[in-house]
C-alpha cells in the first residue's frame, strides 16, 4: 500500500492524479479501524430489515479482500438478516476528486451493496449524498448511481440518477469510479461514464457538494416491494459483496 507520506502522481486522460487515501485490506481480521467506523444495530432507513454487526461472519478482511456477507440466522429462536455497514465518518473525508472502487457484486433478490457518500455537517438529505454504485439484486442486469441533495431526492420524486445495463455485473470483479468536480460529478463501471451529474447553479439545496463527504461501505437488504412483486428471496443468503481496494485521489 502506498504511503500517505508519499502519494504518487499518474497521469490519465491529460489529467494528473495523487493518491491522497487509501484501504488496499492487506491485514487479516476486521477493517483497520483507524480508517473505518462500525454502524451497529438495527438498520434505520428505507425498510431495510438486516441489523448490522461487526462480527467476523459479517464483516473481515481475508486474502487482501475486505467482504461484507449478509445471512439470514436464527438468532433467539427469530430468523433475522445480518450484514455491515462501516464508514471513514471523522477518520477521512474530502471534496473533490477521483473515488476508485475495485469490488464484486452479491447475487439474488434482495441484496443491495452500495459504494457511497454522505456530507460531514447537515441532516439528510441537506448534507447531500453520493451513490458511486448501487445494486438491487431483483434487477440483476443493472448498476445505479444517484444523488440525493434538500432539493432533489427520492422522497421528493426528484432524485437524479443514471444506470447502466451489463450482463451478471455479479460475476466478476469490476472498478466502480466517481469523478467529482466543482461544477459537476462523473460516474463509471470499468472505464465507461455511464452518468454526469451536472450542477444546476440553484445554490446549496440543489449543489451542497462543495464541502466535504465521507465514505460507506455497506450491503443492506432491499425489503421496498412494490405490490405484487416478489420479495426477499431467503434461499441467496449468504452473499458477499467482495471489496479489493478503495482509493482516493486528487485530480489536477
Amino acid at each position: 500500500m502506498l504511503a500517505k507520506s508519499q502519494p504518487k502522481p499518474e497521469s490519465t486522460n491529460s489529467q494528473k492524479k495523487t493518491l491522497i487515501w487509501s484501504d488496499e485490506f492487506d491485514k487479516n481480521g476486521l477493517p483497520d479501524t483507524t480508517k473505518w467506523n462500525f454502524e451497529l444495530g438495527k438498520a434505520r432507513a428505507n425498510n431495510e430489515p438486516q441489523y448490522h454487526t461487526k462480527d467476523l461472519k459479517n464483516v473481515r478482511v481475508e486474502n487482501g479482500k475486505l467482504i461484507i456477507t449478509s445471512r439470514l440466522d436464527l438468532i433467539d429462536t427469530v430468523k433475522k438478516y445480518t450484514s455491515a455497514r462501516i464508514n471513514t465518518k471523522g477518520k477521512f473525508q474530502f471534496t473533490y476528486g477521483r473515488v476508485e472502487v475495485r469490488a464484486k457484486l452479491p447475487q439474488g433478490r434482495g441484496v443491495w451493496p452500495a459504494i457511497w457518500t454522505l456530507g460531514v455537517t447537515g441532516r439528510w438529505p441537506a448534507c447531500g449524498e453520493i451513490d458511486i454504485m448501487e445494486y438491487w439484486g431483483h434487477d440483476p442486469n443493472t448498476v445505479a448511481s444517484n444523488v440525493h441533495t434538500r432539493d432533489y431526492n427520492h422522497t421528493k420524486g426528484t432524485g437524479r440518477g443514471g444506470k447502466i445495463t451489463y450482463e451478471k455485473p455479479f460475476a466478476d470483479f469490476h472498478i466502480y469510479a466517481l469523478e467529482w468536480y466543482k461544477d459537476r460529478m462523473n460516474f463509471y463501471m470499468d472505464d465507461k461514464m455511464f452518468y454526469s451529474c451536472k450542477s444546476k447553479g440553484e445554490g446549496i439545496g440543489e449543489w451542497p457538494f462543495d464541502a466535504p463527504q465521507y465514505l460507506i461501505l455497506n450491503q443492506a437488504i432491499s425489503n421496498n416491494w412494490k405490490p405484487g412483486q416478489p420479495g426477499i428471496d431467503d434461499s441467496i443468503f449468504p452473499q458477499e459483496f467482495i471489496i479489493d481496494y478503495v482509493r482516493v485521489y486528487e485530480i489536477k
